[in-house]
């Protein structure tokens, strides 16, 4: 692996795992009272809890599909949100906040092990390198909105 790639790599990591110019993931949710977590601020259509159970599906399946040739994606846009605005309980909230870091540790492994600008053989054009930038695209938006939701709520810093 040359420089340049390395550097690049670097960076998709930072990217991936927030900050720098915006709150993280992990930021947004601190110090979140459990009981705003199924709060819908009026005329919003979903809550804090449904937004982190999003990124956690919308990353596992990039994950799963940058991994796995066999992997079937959820059915959009159903099954990427969940029913209900209120986890069922503090395991399930945990859970989920545990999958998505565990989850983009295993992306980031996988980004450090190839070419991540090959074609996922399976896929239909994308690289690892594509699939990068669209998870933390994807986990950078849905945070900004778990910050706006807080400050609505009244929970923000």
């Amino acid at each position: 692996m040359n420089d340049e790639h390395e550097t690049l790599i670097k960076e998709l990591i930072k990217l991936l795992e927030g900050g720098g110019a915006h709150a993280t993931l992990k930021d947004a949710l601190s110090g979140l009272p459990p009981e705003l977590r199924g709060v819908k601020p009026a005329n919003l259509p979903y809550s804090i809890w449904q937004l982190a159970e999003h990124i956690r599906i919308a990353q596992w399946d990039m994950l799963q599909f940058s991994k796995n040739a066999n992997h079937q994606s959820p059915k959009w846009p159903d099954d990427y949100w969940p029913k209900a605005s209120t986890p069922a309980d503090n395991t399930a909230w945990n859970k989920t906040i545990e999958q998505i870091n565990t989850d983009r540790e295993e992306f980031i492994a996988l980004l450090k092990s190839g070419d991540i600008f090959q074609n996922i053989p399976h896929g239909d054009g994308q690289s690892i390198l594509r699939e990068a930038l669209q998870i933390a695209d994807h986990n950078a938006y849905h945070t900004a909105e778990i910050v706006l939701l807080r400050r609505l709520l009244g929970a923000w810093k």
